[in-house]
């Protein structure tokens, strides 16, 4: 219903819609965007039983990288940190302009840097649990519950920090596992950064520098998201068969940002 009255608009439905329409739940709701409507319908998926795994994939979730997982395989968070930089000087500007049309800018520009993040989460979700389904391994992450207020960060990285989606690439994890059957522990996050896995002596001072750990007692040394992914799989499934650590080169994933159509 409009202010002028009832409308009758030319719906499109996709193939992939049609065959779930028996699964619809609850009520729906009708979004404008570009000049075309959205039709939002809730639906049941039934999530599938989980296999019993046979290993354990270690995420380490983090700011430097996306993520990387015990495989050594890197979500590098360069390009999206390119997109974020380029969002704060464009909002930056924009505020400092301070008129009707810099706000209304300022509006879409969120709905853009919001949409991006959500976008790239999903496809570094969905790639990694393909990988544990298809290696029939469980999940294993931290749990991230008030990480804002126990990670420290230097000053150049506060605005990074503050708009780094913590827990929505956690929730994607959680409900694609559960979807697809794949098991997902969350463990305690005490020590995995500071835990040799190869002597297993825990020491602050292991970790020498943000991006490298190296063992106080027995001299390992490695890149440290790549231990800590390391240190969760072992919390995640003690009696799991986890690849010893050793040094090699270090796989970077292959997933592609997405990129947005439009205006900046």
């Amino acid at each position: 219903m409009t202010t002028q009255g009832r409308l009758k608009l030319a719906t499109r439905i996709g193939d992939y819609q049609k065959a779930r329409f028996d699964r619809v739940k609850g009520q729906c709701g009708l979004i404008y965007r570009g000049g075309v409507f959205y039709l939002i319908i809730v639906v049941n998926v039934p999530d599938k039983s989980e296999y019993d795994p046979i290993g354990v994939l270690g995420v380490d979730l983090g700011i430097e990288n996306i993520a990387v997982d015990s495989d050594r395989e890197i979500f590098e968070s360069k390009k999206v940190e390119d997109t974020r930089q380029r969002y704060s000087r464009l909002r930056s500007s924009l505020q400092h302009v301070g008129t009707k049309s810099a706000k209304r800018k300022l509006k879409r520009l969120s709905g853009k840097e919001r949409r991006f993040k959500k976008d790239t989460n999903h496809v570094i979700s969905k790639h990694i649990i393909s990988k544990a389904k298809d290696t029939t391994r469980t999940i294993g992450i931290e749990n991230l519950k008030h990480i804002r207020s126990r990670v420290t960060v230097r000053r150049s990285q506060r605005d990074r920090h503050s708009k780094w989606a913590f827990g929505q690439l956690r929730a994607f994890l959680t409900y694609k596992a559960k979807r697809e059957g794949v098991p997902l522990k969350i463990v305690k996050p005490e020590n995995t950064s500071r835990q040799c896995p190869k002597c297993q002596h825990i020491d602050k001072k292991n970790r020498k520098t943000r991006n490298l750990f190296e063992c106080l007692k027995c001299g390992y040394m490695e890149t440290a998201d790549y231990v800590a992914a390391i240190n969760i799989a072992v919390k995640a499934w003690p009696r799991a068969a986890v690849k010893q650590p050793i040094v090699g080169e270090t796989l970077i994933s292959t997933y592609k940002p997405p990129i947005l159509i439009g205006g900046s």
